[in-house]
């Protein structure tokens, strides 16, 4: 046989063993169920059942889901938003590298932050722009400043 048939018959072993192996991981991970809105995903990994158990103890849990939170409006941008999350996730678990206690990170927490002010628009213009006051604060405020714990109350 030629050196390309060879070079071929490799490549293929390759890919096959890449998808099968990547389709072995999706299976065992449960990787289906990122694509719902289920909290139940989030407790795939026993790292989350502390802020799993803590929401579903929560006032949230009758109003809202982790992806109401933690992810932002949108089709495009939540689908991203889980794509760029999954993907780190399972590196950082598969690595044994992520924080423990688990952290979130900044550009999650401008996510969580500006859901919260979605939500809870009229609470944060009457925070942000008290009646009487010509001016606003000059800083925004924070709502996971103060309310770091909302809806993951222990």
């Amino acid at each position: 046989m030629k050196w390309q048939t060879w070079a071929g018959i490799g490549m293929g072993v390759m890919i096959g063993v890449a998808l099968g192996t990547g389709a072995y991981t999706f299976i065992y991970a449960r990787g289906y169920s990122y694509l719902s809105d289920d909290p139940e995903a989030c407790v795939n990994c026993h790292i989350m059942r502390e802020q799993f158990d803590a929401w579903r103890h929560s006032s949230h849990h009758a109003v809202a889901t982790c992806n109401d939170c933690h992810t932002p409006a949108g089709f495009a941008a939540k689908w991203w938003t889980k794509a760029q999350n999954g993907f780190w996730h399972s590196y950082y678990f598969t690595l044994g590298t992520f924080p423990d206690p688990i952290r979130i990170t900044e550009r999650n927490r401008r996510l969580t932050e500006e859901a919260c002010r979605k939500c809870h628009a009229d609470i944060v213009h009457a925070i942000e722009m008290p009646a009487g006051r010509t001016f606003a604060h000059t800083e925004r405020l924070s709502c996971t400043h103060c309310h770091r714990d909302a809806g993951h109350m222990h």
